[in-house]
């Protein structure tokens, strides 16, 4: 069973315009992640853009990526879609193909109540038997997984963990505080958000689910080690040292700057899906001088 802890890398997916996937290309973004040891990979996450992305791209995408694993490194892969049988059918291909667990986000176009939430995780759990990291990511599904309804979702079984943004480290305390109360002991709780991850860690987080480690493990697995040790100082320091990547986050979101930085280092030749397009180039050249200036890949 995966343990839902440390550092998770959540690569791009190198596709053609027409979301053709590069199984090539997301191999070689794949290798440096086993390599540096990261402790799971995060495949077709928001960043590895999976809502755009057929049922077959998908499954090719991660052939690719568990081939390139070789069961070294355990893969999480998103299940989210738009209706409960399709996302059940992601599911039950990513447990015969060999995923270790699913990542699981209430996608939707008409807004969800909890009940309805609960009751699609509840099928994609039991109609897979893959394991299930859900997955709260407000800013694309515009739904919050309030502590009440991650407690109901962490008695069904086969449902492990959360991935939730990280709040700013003033509430990251009691937010954390609020959903472990809510959980039983063995339920996993972690965070996304680099710029907020590593206070969050120090609080108590029990994973990273991190952009920036699907590009630039090494970095990243140095702040993780710190907040494991409870060296604040040295975490801190390691932390305020990436500021300007996570500053670029913010400003143009983490997806179309890890795609412009796997650019910048020839890594893969690729643009997110459209209607998102590449950054300007004046912003191209920000990524690649902070890129460079931090010695980062």
């Amino acid at each position: 069973m995966i343990s839902f802890t440390g550092l998770s890398a959540f690569p791009i997916t190198p596709a053609s315009p027409d979301g053709r996937v590069d199984p090539a290309a997301l191999r070689a973004l794949i290798a440096p992640l086993v390599t540096a040891g990261v402790d799971s990979i995060g495949l077709l996450g928001s960043t590895g853009t999976y809502a755009y992305l057929s049922r077959e791209e998908r499954r090719r995408a991660l052939d690719a990526a568990l081939d390139e694993a070789g069961g070294r490194v355990p893969i999480i892969v998103g299940i989210g879609a738009l209706r409960t049988d399709e996302a059940v059918a992601l599911a039950q291909d990513a447990r015969a193909a060999g995923a270790a667990a699913g990542l699981l986000a209430a996608m939707s176009y008409t807004p969800l109540t909890d009940e309805e939430v609960f009751e699609h995780f509840l099928a994609v759990a039991t109609g897979s038997g893959l394991p299930i990291c859900i997955y709260d990511n407000p800013g694309t599904t515009h739904f919050r997984f309030t502590p009440s309804l991650v407690g109901r979702l962490a008695q069904v079984p086969g449902i492990h963990a959360l991935k939730s943004p990280a709040p700013d480290p003033i509430s990251v305390a009691g937010h954390l505080d609020a959903l472990r109360r809510a959980v039983p002991a063995d339920f996993r709780l972690g965070f996304s958000g680099d710029w907020n991850a590593a206070e969050a860690l120090l609080a108590g987080g029990e994973a990273w689910y991190s952009v920036a480690a699907g590009l630039f493990p090494k970095p990243c697995l140095a702040i993780l080690r710190a907040a494991q040790a409870g060296d604040a100082a040295r975490m801190r320091a390691l932390d305020a040292r990436v500021q300007p990547l996570w500053d670029l986050f913010r400003e143009f979101t983490s997806l179309r700057v890890i795609y412009a930085a796997a650019e910048h280092l020839g890594l893969c030749r690729t643009d997110p899906p459209r209607p998102i397009l590449p950054l300007p180039e004046p912003v191209r050249h920000r990524v690649a001088e902070v890129v460079d200036r931090l010695g980062l890949a």
